[in-house]
């Protein structure tokens, strides 16, 4: 079903000790494929506020040292969004499900060995680290 709204989104990507942290989605968008940490920017808030916030409502975690990776425009799944990724590092807090609503599991997984079906903003969030190219279009 066709949505005439286009939404922004921001995620973030960590990685630690070489591996990048994943959540297994749960819920109507990208249902099953692995994404990084993010959700939908609020109205008069910053996206780097937004990343901060859902690290910390989706899995408990405070992050720091957060860097803009890229920029994508993505019509998918029947939506359009304008996507804004960051680079983050955890300053406090383990990873845990805060929201098993939204959320089936969490974990980090090795770079060249990533969960499949991977979530696309998750797809491109990741090309931009590996070529450091920062803006993407991609359309169904």
């Amino acid at each position: 079903m066709k949505n005439d709204t286009i939404k922004v989104g921001a995620g973030v990507l960590i990685i630690k000790d070489g591996k990048v942290l994943m959540t297994k989605r749960r819920g109507a968008l990208g249902h099953g494929e692995f994404g990084t940490v993010g959700g939908h920017v609020e109205y008069g808030e910053h996206p780097i506020d937004t990343v901060k916030r859902e690290a910390r409502e989706e899995l408990g975690i405070e992050i720091g040292n957060i860097k803009f990776l890229d920029c994508a425009s993505v019509i998918k799944y029947g939506k359009h969004y304008i996507d804004l990724s960051f680079t983050a590092d955890i300053i406090s807090g383990e990873p845990k499900v805060l929201e098993p609503e939204r959320i089936e599991g969490v974990g980090f997984y090795p770079l060249d060995d990533l969960p499949e079906p991977i979530f696309e903003y998750a797809k491109l969030t990741l090309e931009a680290y590996k070529s450091r190219k920062n803006y993407f279009e991609t359309q169904d």
